[in-house]
């Protein structure tokens, strides 16, 4: 059993220690305990635990004075005092969470001070020479380590203790988006385990598997769960999305196997389908009696496409680490082995910040602010009041009220005059709307990022209740030409350049907004 001691009693030797800056945040979160001052009892017991845990830890770990500048090294922690430490965090409350992060960020980060020092020795080092020099510039890299890395590092050797602390950087990012200030030691944490996870999640160090009926019922299960693009809706979805014509690839690590990382599902299909329910429709009774998934009974001419209709990021704590890109293109490699007739790659994309913004740019009329390109003309104006306007309702007023309730879908006259602005808008959304230069919408910038063109937009493409909620059911194929994804992807994030369609500039012309020329040897993609 680990001692209990004072921390004014500590050894010297400890207090100089990676853990030993913490004690005075320890000590103020014992206060708070004691007082109950801006935590829940509960909370403060919690926190209580894992300080009184990390105080032990002071005790019972040994400090190794590093040979080179007198930095310290942090204390060898055993794996079963890593596990207790780990299980200790996962039971505690949000507030308990916020006081043991901030006391790790706060009190165990960079030493600035060592820091500094070293880099006012640097031009001294210099005048010795190269090798002098280099010893320093090793140093300085040392010592701008954050010592909290090296114990994440100590967690990730025990069992799931990659998995812990991805959801670790989960609840960090919570926490900063519920924060009401600007937390600099929280982001800091979240920077750091974001590197360490780009790291341990590179593309080499991920295997990709086919997911087939005859995986393990565990694996189905999660691929049913995490499912975030187009809900599974039952067990016999879920076999038709790994049956016949249908192809479903996941990522995994060997740190967590059992675990799917990227989740990709793909339709083989005789061509581009301009809605959702072509593929996952009910496919019973239009391709006969249900049939085992074997590929030997896929027709070559009913393969000539393949679809990707959804890809999904199951582990929130890899938000930012791209692996998406890395599937795409290992599924398209192995279905090019497979079929190797096939050239047609695209995307059944989702549109999901169409409707809030056009929501937000409704208000924004409303509010009389000045706006350089209208939302709709004047004739459609007065058309959608005389199809669908109150009497003492302006008519954005009666389209904000259309979206809010999706009414319109029942109307064939409001769904007929609807199409146009509303493609109109759409296209506008995707194509023009920036955040830092590139597409507002995260999934338009997935595929962008990845060398796709934005290639045609479909109306009523998704009449789902998630579908109408997001986009008022439009969707996008993104599409895959293999000879010039390279090419695109570097025009994109070098020079915000969006390669599109035909279709797409046109609508986004007839919006007002200024279109782009095509890329330097780079020709328009037509939509046929």
């Amino acid at each position: 059993m680990l001692r209990r001691i004072a921390l004014s009693k500590l050894p010297q030797r400890v207090a100089q220690s990676f853990y030993a800056p913490v004690n005075l945040h320890l000590c103020q979160l014992r206060a708070m305990h004691i007082t109950g001052e801006k935590m829940s009892y509960a909370a403060n017991q919690q926190t209580l635990m894992v300080t009184r845990m990390l105080e032990e830890f002071l005790v019972s770990s040994e400090v190794h004075e590093s040979q080179r500048g007198g930095l310290t090294r942090p204390p060898k922690i055993s794996e079963p005092e890593i596990i207790e430490l780990c299980s200790h965090y996962k039971h505690l409350e949000k507030d308990a969470k916020m006081e043991f992060l901030q006391a790790i960020g706060q009190k165990c980060g960079v030493d600035h001070n060592a820091v500094l020092r070293i880099c006012k020795n640097m031009k001294q080092q210099q005048e010795k020479g190269d090798g002098a020099l280099l010893q320093a510039e090793a140093k300085l890299h040392q010592s701008l380590i954050p010592h909290y890395s090296l114990l994440f590092q100590q967690v990730s050797r025990t069992f799931d203790g990659v998995k812990f602390l991805m959801d670790l950087r989960a609840d960090i990012m919570e926490l900063l988006q519920d924060s009401p200030r600007n937390d600099h030691y929280l982001r800091a944490l979240n920077q750091t385990l974001k590197e360490m996870l780009s790291h341990w999640f590179c593309a080499g160090l991920l295997n990709m598997q086919q997911i087939t009926w005859q995986s393990s019922c565990d694996m189905l299960q999660k691929i049913s769960e995490y499912e975030a693009v187009v809900p599974v809706r039952s067990w016999l979805d879920l076999k038709q999305r790994v049956g016949p014509y249908r192809r479903c690839f996941v990522f995994t690590h060997s740190a967590m196997p059992t675990e799917p990382i990227v989740v990709l599902h793909s339709a083989l299909m005789k061509d581009i389908p301009n809605n959702l329910q072509d593929i996952i429709g009910n496919r019973l009774g239009k391709m006969g009696d249900e049939i085992e998934s074997t590929q030997q009974q896929e027709e070559l001419d009913n393969t000539q496409a393949a679809i990707f209709y959804s890809i999904s990021s199951t582990q929130a704590g890899l938000k930012g680490v791209d692996l998406g890109n890395y599937l795409i293109k290992s599924v398209v490699q192995r279905l090019q082995r497979d079929f190797p007739h096939l050239t047609v790659f695209s995307s059944m994309s989702p549109i999901p910040g169409f409707k809030d913004w056009l929501s937000q740019e409704i208000a924004k009329h409303l509010r009389g602010s000045h706006m350089v390109y209208p939302l709709l003309t004047k004739k459609e104006l007065e058309t959608l009041h005389e199809l669908a306007g109150k009497p003492s309702e302006l008519p954005l007023q009666t389209l904000k009220r259309l979206l809010v309730t999706s009414h319109w879908l029942h109307s064939d006259k409001l769904v007929e005059f609807l199409k146009e602005p509303m493609m109109r808008l759409c296209a506008r959304y995707l194509y023009a709307e920036k955040h830092r230069g590139h597409a507002l919408d995260p999934v338009a910038n997935f595929h962008l990022h990845n060398g796709a063109v934005m290639w045609r937009m479909n109306w009523l493409a998704d009449t789902s209740p998630r579908g109408m909620t997001q986009s008022c059911g439009i969707m996008c194929n993104f599409r895959y030409f293999l000879d010039t994804t390279i090419q695109n992807s570097r025009m994109y994030t070098e020079n915000r350049h969006i390669e599109a369609s035909e279709q797409v500039l046109d609508l986004v012309a007839k919006s007002g907004m200024p279109v782009t020329g095509n890329a330097p040897g780079v020709s328009k993609k037509s939509n046929l």
